[in-house]
């Protein structure tokens, strides 16, 4: 990503506070680095447990004066939107049942909210939160970071743009090995939440990786879902919610689409895969090769596309930091959420738009995911049927 001018909001860095991500919490850390690295924000405040004595020791970790260091997110709120020197956006990090009541407040504050996916627990609560994002004025940002790489960028160019004609099949996959067995009955913190329907909400793995599948999806195809049959089991004894999912989708205009989210799929990492084909050829995208995109036009043999190459498009070489041949991928990705964040709220502080280069996920993106989720649990709960989405 160029970088060069970007700290021009009165030659200073933003203020940024974090609810959540305290010790032995891996996404905090994920995102802690990624606000960095483009050198845009400085970590001042937070509440980094439900626990205050957790709370100061993890903002002690990090180096934060304990009166910059809450043992909750309500007296956070009440303090910093006082300070001269409070902060101006706030990361939301905490498991998906605590988003809505953290990200309110900050929202009624005029503080800009970055928050962790999916948007909220229930549908109800999503809905609710993205009506307070609307009277806030702040700006909402959701980080679904793989629409931050920079040949998921190209992809979406290349579609919009007509490269492989009028959309046909959409195929995305979401499989992980991690839960094949109850490791969540252990004392396996992420395991424990992840199961767990009071703080998970009602989806398992299709709300924990199958709506980054989804928002990735709809993200580079522009398609926008009809109805949906979705089948989903929870393969381990006594777990809660499910585990694997299929879901076949119709999206708007005709385009078929089927996703797959598993984490009892053994041999399986991080395995994000998302194939897009149209009337005049076709598209794959692996997360575990983020720097690869192949485009197969039809009749010709598959080209192979990567970062920053002579066949990248500008949509992704602005958002590439390194010469090809170095790898970016997961964390960058969540960078460059943080960045072009960080730009639209120096345009907000201006009373400007956002540069109109600059995407990231808003407030509605999240509120589709989760209203996706609330359809393929209602959908599975009637043996499959077909049904709409509720938002």
């Amino acid at each position: 990503m160029a970088i060069e001018g970007k700290n021009d909001m009165a030659g200073r860095r933003i203020r940024l506070g974090m609810v959540g991500g305290g010790r032995d919490a891996f996404i905090g850390g994920v995102h802690r680095i990624a606000s960095r690295i483009d050198d845009q924000y400085d970590l001042v405040a937070g509440c980094f447990s439900a626990t205050p004595e957790k709370s100061l020791a993890s903002g002690a970790d990090l180096g934060l004066p304990e009166d910059r260091v809450y043992g909750s997110f309500e007296a956070m709120v009440r303090r910093e939107a006082r300070l001269k020197n409070g902060i101006e956006a706030v990361a939301i990090v905490t498991p998906n049942h605590v988003h809505f009541a953290a990200a309110k407040p900050f929202l009624s504050r005029g503080i800009h909210v970055i928050c962790d996916k999916p948007l909220t627990a229930t549908l109800a609560d999503a809905r609710k939160l993205a009506a307070a994002a609307a009277r806030s004025g702040a700006l909402f940002v959701l980080t679904h970071n793989y629409t931050g790489y920079p040949m998921v960028r190209q992809a979406r160019e290349m579609v919009a743009s007509g490269t492989i004609g009028d959309i046909r099949v959409v195929q995305v996959e979401y499989p992980q090995d991690w839960l094949t067995e109850a490791i969540e009955t252990t004392g396996h913190k992420q395991a424990a939440w992840r199961t767990d329907p009071a703080q998970s909400g009602a989806g398992g793995s299709i709300g924990d990786i199958g709506t980054h599948a989804y928002n990735l999806a709809c993200f580079v195809t522009g398609l926008r879902l009809e109805a949906l049959s979705a089948d989903m089991q929870s393969f381990v004894g006594g777990r809660r919610v499910d585990d694997n999912a299929h879901v076949l989708l119709r999206f708007e205009g005709g385009a078929r689409g089927m996703l797959w989210s598993s984490q009892v799929a053994p041999g399986n990492e991080n395995a994000l895969r998302l194939r897009v084909y149209g009337t005049k050829g076709g598209l794959e995208w692996q997360q575990e090769e983020p720097n690869t995109l192949w485009h197969a036009p039809f009749g010709e043999p598959p080209r192979k596309l990567t970062r920053a190459n002579a066949g990248a498009l500008e949509v992704a070489n602005r958002i590439s930091r390194i010469p090809p041949g170095h790898p970016e991928g997961y964390l960058e990705g969540f960078a460059n959420i943080y960045t072009e964040a960080a730009q639209a709220i120096r345009a907000h502080a201006a009373g400007k738009p956002p540069p109109a280069e600059v995407i990231f996920p808003t407030v509605q993106d999240g509120l589709a995911g989760v209203a996706f989720v609330e359809a393929c649990v209602r959908s599975s709960s009637r043996n499959a049927a077909w049904v709409k989405p509720a938002a």
